[in-house]
């Protein structure tokens, strides 16, 4: 039987249908509607829970592109399937969505991040002994609004019922850029995560000129300070990088942190040029070694230093070093040359400006001879035993390398300090240290997925800081989402001793969600009406996608239509 085009429609499915059951298994929808319920006067068609959602869908629905925050991105999406049949794709207007932003705002946004991680982290079973701090800037374009000096006030269609006070928002303007992008405003964004599943259980939005000295520090207060409110909330190490050493000494109190030394610090160059001999090391694996510093001291706070050694950082560093002596050398040479065909009214002037010209040097040291230039200055041809005149002094410098610097220097190369007011050998044994500090990249991680280049906000709904703050943790809710699926599949995989081929065909236990993602593509919802019969078929699933379905469970089997 032939059926008429009109009879016939179909809709982009893809990865969505993973991402969808993992919101719904966490009850993310039903966590954030608890804390911002609608007034059930007003008559609103989506909850802020169900707008939430629908952006995390948006921000994991592009895997290779620079985010789009689209109001229009379900249009072509089933979304009986990813919500429930309450809702249709044009409730997901630009109005509706950015409202929800700006109740999401005067909750306050890391209070209702943070509420929500550590709920999920609980129930999961996701939270870890540590939580690694970082920042990042992320660049913006597209035209916003800079005045929100005014509150925001609720809008007459989505009043929520809780009462909380009105924020300043962030201030979107010039600061250090991460992203090599001088010239465009930027906010800061700054993220701590936790356990094996790089889980963000933390997230401020800040000024774009904020420090990361400031920002680093108290946020980890800020954070530790918000557990002690929380039930069966872990005591957490805090982990961060040499941004967030001296505050930590300064203000931390009770407050268990571990940080890398900033090399700046006279008490920690010390140790770091000490000759190789000066230490006892332990070796530790992947071409690390380390020594505890017994002995040193910073501040008033007792503490433990780790001096770490790598192999791998010094041969690297040592190359860079010896460019640089090189490329020093090269330089001065050619100052060295201009400066001895300079006429110097005295040999003093003469030094004066030579040492001036090389006062830069780091790894070169000059020997200067001065010379008078002589001349006769009278006219003619000079007289038999006429004595030439000194006219001024020239001045000649032979470039050396100070190999005592140099040692120095090489001595540094490939080393650095970790310190930790943990004084509990049982709590962070010192070859603790090395480990815990590198899980750093694992922050870094999750700022890679949440960032291209830039963020695109011309979209109208997201003319505003204030909501562009909000849109900072919807960013970070995909991180969220995104690092609960990888996990939770991961898991599937090892407690079935299975495994699933990766980009290059070779099978693995640890597939990432975004080659995961990518297998899905093509899958789509057909819908075919034949007089009042109406039929969904979900096609292009092939077997290793039902697999993958099932290990995700129930929820995401119902939306792909593999269960009833």
């Amino acid at each position: 039987m032939r059926i008429k085009e009109e009879n016939a429609s179909s809709q982009v499915l893809d990865h969505l249908g993973l991402m969808a059951s993992v919101i719904k298994d966490v009850g993310l929808i039903t966590k954030i509607d608890k804390r911002i319920p609608l007034s059930k006067e007003k008559g609103s068609k989506l909850t802020i829970g169900q707008r939430v959602a629908a952006m995390i869908l948006n921000g994991l629905g592009f895997m290779d592109d620079r985010l789009y925050m689209f109001p229009k991105f379900l249009e072509n999406k089933p979304v009986n399937r990813l919500f429930d049949d309450s809702v249709c794709a044009a409730d997901f207007n630009d109005d509706s969505l950015g409202r929800g932003l700006d109740e999401v705002f005067k909750y306050g946004v890391t209070h209702l991040f943070s509420e929500l991680a550590f709920d999920i982290g609980v129930d999961q079973n996701l939270l870890g002994r540590s939580a690694h701090f970082d920042t990042t800037s992320i660049s913006l374009y597209g035209d916003y609004a800079d005045d929100e000096k005014a509150p925001l006030n609720a809008s007459d269609s989505d009043a929520p019922t809780i009462n909380s006070l009105a924020k300043t928002p962030i201030d979107v303007t010039y600061g250090y850029s991460k992203a090599n992008r001088p010239d465009l405003k930027q906010v800061v964004l700054n993220l701590a995560t936790t356990g094996v599943a790089n889980f963000p259980i933390w997230m401020e939005s800040c000024d774009g000129n904020a420090s990361d000295k400031t920002v680093l520090q108290t946020a980890a207060a800020r954070m530790k300070a918000f557990c002690k409110e929380l039930q069966d909330s872990p005591s957490f190490l805090y982990v961060g990088d040499s941004a967030m050493y001296e505050r930590c000494v300064k203000e931390a109190g009770e407050m268990k942190w571990l940080s890398r030394v900033s090399e700046r610090l006279n008490e920690a160059k010390k140790w770091l040029t000490l000759p190789d001999e000066s230490f006892v090391w332990t070796e530790l694996p992947n071409g690390y070694r380390m020594t505890n510093l017994i002995d040193a001291r910073y501040g008033d706070v007792k503490q433990r230093w780790i001096l770490i050694h790598s192999e791998h950082a010094a041969s690297r560093e040592l190359k860079t070093l010896q460019k640089r002596i090189d490329k020093e050398k090269e330089n001065y040479t050619k100052v060295l040359w201009h400066l001895g065909n300079q006429d110097f009214t005295c040999d003093h002037d003469a030094l004066l400006a030579a040492n001036k010209a090389v006062k830069a040097l780091k790894y070169h040291q000059v020997t200067w001879i001065t010379s008078p230039i002589e001349k006769h200055v009278k006219q003619g041809r000079p007289k038999a035993g006429d004595a030439p005149q000194i006219v001024g002094y020239c001045i000649q410098g032979t470039l050396n390398e100070d190999q005592e610097r140099i040692t120095v220097a090489k001595r540094h190369k490939g080393r650095f300090i970790l310190a930790s007011n943990e004084l509990d050998q049982s709590m962070l044994p010192d070859a603790a240290f090395l480990p815990e500090y590198k899980e750093q990249i694992k922050t870094e991680q999750g700022f890679r997925f949440i960032k291209s280049d830039t963020f695109e906000v011309d979209s109208i709904f997201l003319h505003k800081p204030s909501r562009i703050e909000a849109l900072m943790m919807i960013m970070t809710l995909c991180l969220m989402i995104y690092s609960i699926a990888q996990h939770k599949l991961r898991q599937a995989l090892e407690k079935a001793n299975e495994t699933v081929p990766d980009q290059l065909k070779k099978q693995t236990k640890q597939p990432t969600a975004t080659w995961i993602f990518r297998l899905f593509h093509g899958v789509h919802v057909w819908t075919i009406r034949q007089g009042e019969e109406i039929q969904t078929l979900v096609v292009n699933l092939t077997i290793l996608m039902k697999r993958i379905i099932g290990y995700f469970g129930p929820t995401a089997e119902k939306i792909y239509a593999l269960s009833g």
